[in-house]
């Protein structure tokens, strides 16, 4: 395996449904030197607190028996809205040519998210896709674990 190489000028975004972290490197690949761009939140409550209803029913004519659709999970919704409006950044920044390359690391939901909706410059751009959540950590602790990762 190799060693995963961000070179200067590149970016690095660190994502999740909830908070979004934009980096570019200052550094050279050997000795990461990442700052901060833009920082990105969600306000996203949970479905409770953003639907009551009660899911509906639906009654078949052939049968006697009644049947309930499944809830809309607003939190969901709202955490693919949020992806789809990071792409669409990406998009316009790749499409502005910005940067050179684009590392993307999230976890596997918001992975999926954001892959369906970059536009095909900016997948052109994407040189490695690491399926971790590390939007808790501290810049220094991003740059540690990119640094000794392999793809």
């Amino acid at each position: 395996m190799a060693q995963l190489r961000i070179a200067n000028g590149d970016w690095v975004l660190v994502g999740d449904g909830q908070k979004a972290l934009l980096l570019q490197n200052h550094g050279d690949a050997g000795l990461l030197d990442l700052r901060r761009l833009s920082v990105r939140t969600n306000d996203n409550p949970s479905t409770a607190e953003q639907g009551t209803d009660k899911p509906g029913r639906s009654f078949s004519s052939a049968s006697p028996g009644r049947s309930s659709y499944e809830g809309t999970d607003w939190h969901s919704l709202g955490e693919t809205r949020f992806a789809n409006e990071l792409a669409a950044e990406i998009n316009r920044a790749a499409q502005a040519h910005e940067f050179k390359k684009l590392v993307v690391v999230a976890p596997p939901k918001a992975l999926g998210d954001l892959r369906s909706e970059f536009s095909h410059e900016a997948q052109k751009r994407i040189s490695a896709e690491i399926n971790k959540d590390l939007t808790n950590h501290t810049i220094p602790e991003i740059e540690k674990l990119l640094q000794s990762y392999e793809v």
